[in-house]
């Protein structure tokens, strides 16, 4: 199918964003709906495609999702805990994260609109499971859904990029890969946005639209950017997604159109990653399973032997998104995941298993050390005493706590700080000896996911707002990664998604109504 020169709603970027934009604005009536991405197709689905496909929505209890989900069979069910995910609890959430600094509209809709929306991707034909592998414990014969997310896709977000193709077809959307855009055009008289720059298949072409969706991505996978904006070390991150995230149509938009900046700039989502995976984007079969979430059943320590995080500070879901920004600040930016025999079998297979991560072991402290020196651990001896004075901390917390029952589905208070004192920093849950051979390390380093800094949008529309007249740009909209305001710091995990969709939904029924009025 050859590009075509005019079409009535142009988004640029084929997402999770991009997709819920244009399958809103063809469903809302707008004909010639267009997706122009600047990857070939084989890199199909942007960051999406990367993700595990979690969604964080507000629910009210397990009869709410099981209609939507199609893992769940009778008995299982019966042996689920699954709280209901109030409306407050999402916003306790995601200003608690936040540190208070969203956006209020942005949070109050993302919140709002959450439940309305997931259902609206399932009759799309997206495939919602229940998160069992992540999100859940079995414990005492109760499976114990925690964190406050429950959803998936099915097949993570291989299998919602599919599911986003079939819907789009379905549609009549229309996708056109290795198509990069390269500036706005906009009318000089209206302000109106009427066209973008192209380029295809080598050369430049002009494509009027009557609207156009931003849903192009962050600067995540370009180390210019990253120490830009990031600061220092941050080009040494290993990309966990897609590389064709680098950042030009944030550029566009703020050059052509004075696009209003919003949000936190020096912010991003970053993981424990994989030490072996590929440094410059993620592998399209192993996906995210170099994300390395074990951490809270173990400790972390730095090449020089120490711990740097308080590795049960919080529920994983809430903790994952900022401590690769730890590790990407230690030296050598790298670090070591350790466990013994009681926790190995509480990891996540699809993370930890044999196939896609160099596992370190041994039968013995030194021998682990001296393992970890050939990976690049440089003090042996700090190494060991770390692990002596964590198993201390955690054995004079016990005695003084005698009743305490281990769980990992809940915050369960099983520390490393006692009335004798404690260790620096500390664990403040899930605190369990490393003493039991045999001993497992995992080498982690940094991999960044998206950038929090975006544009400025009308939180009701998504319409992007100019930062000279502080009002909506005519005919130009964003959603995804590119609007600002949302994050800043960390993120309640599997907001990222749900967010895309919610403003992706928004501008696309804005961007077609829109282009009605002007019929």
């Amino acid at each position: 199918m050859s590009l075509p020169s005019e079409c009535t709603i142009l988004v640029i970027g084929g997402g999770n964003a991009g997709f819920s934009a244009a399958l809103r604005a063809a469903e809302s009536g707008a004909k010639d709906v267009l997706i122009i991405d600047k990857c070939p197709e084989e890199w199909a689905g942007g960051n999406s495609y990367f993700t595990a496909g979690a969604y964080r929505t507000v629910h009210d209890g397990l009869e709410d999702l099981l209609p939507i989900v199609n893992n769940v069979d009778p008995a299982t069910a019966e042996k689920i805990d699954m709280s209901p995910y109030t409306a407050d609890d999402f916003m306790h959430d995601l200003i608690r994260i936040t540190s208070g600094r969203s956006h209020p509209d942005l949070a109050r809709i993302l919140v709002r609109d959450s439940n309305e929306t997931i259902k609206w991707l399932a009759t799309q034909g997206v495939r919602f499971q229940l998160s069992f592998n992540r999100q859940a414990y079995e414990v005492d014969g109760r499976i114990k859904f925690w964190g406050g997310m429950s959803l998936k896709t099915e097949d993570g977000g291989k299998g919602l990029i599919q599911d986003y193709r079939r819907a789009a077809e379905k549609l009549g959307v229309s996708v056109h890969f290795s198509t990069a855009a390269k500036s706005l055009v906009m009318d000089p008289e209206t302000g109106r946005i009427t066209s973008v720059i192209v380029v295809h298949e080598g050369r430049e072409r002009e494509i009027k639209a009557k609207a156009v969706i931003l849903a192009a991505g962050g600067f995540e996978a370009n180390p210019r950017m990253r120490a830009q904006y990031l600061g220092p070390n941050w080009d040494m991150a290993m990309v966990r997604g897609t590389p064709y995230n680098t950042g030009e149509c944030l550029e566009m938009a703020i050059r052509d159109v004075s696009a209003k900046q919003a949000g936190n700039w020096s912010g991003c989502h970053s993981v424990a990653w994989d030490a072996n995976a590929p440094p410059n984007s993620g592998d399209r079969e192993v996906s995210n399973q170099f994300t390395k979430s074990g951490y809270p059943l173990g400790i972390m320590v730095n090449r020089e032997g120490e711990r740097f995080v308080d590795e049960g500070a919080d529920m994983r879901n809430f903790t994952y998104a900022i401590f690769g920004k730890a590790i990407l600040h230690q030296p050598g930016h790298i670090a070591f995941q350790i466990w013994d025999s009681r926790m190995t079998p509480w990891l996540r297979q699809e993370e930890y298993r044999d196939e896609v991560v160099r596992r370190i072991t041994a039968q013995t402290v030194p021998d682990l050390a001296h393992s970890c020196a050939e990976h690049g651990l440089q003090n042996k001896l700090k190494f060991e005493d770390t692990l002596k004075e964590y198993n201390r901390a955690v054995y004079e917390w016990r005695r003084e706590n005698q009743s305490a029952k281990w769980d990992p589905a809940i915050k369960d208070g099983m520390s490393t700080q006692s009335s004798s004192g404690g260790i620096n920093p500390p664990k403040s849950n899930w605190a369990q000896p490393i003493d039991l051979p045999p001993y497992l390390a995992v080498k982690v380093s940094c991999g960044i996911t998206f950038t929090f800094g975006g544009l400025a949008v009308d939180p009701e529309t998504a319409a992007v707002i100019s930062s000279v007249t502080n009002a909506p740009i005519p005919g130009l909209y964003c959603a995804g990664e590119m609007l600002g305001g949302l994050f800043y710091d960390n993120y309640p995990g599997g907001s990222g998604l749900t967010a895309g969709a919610v403003f992706g939904r928004r501008a696309g029924h804005s961007a077609a109504a829109a282009a009605a009025a002007m019929a």
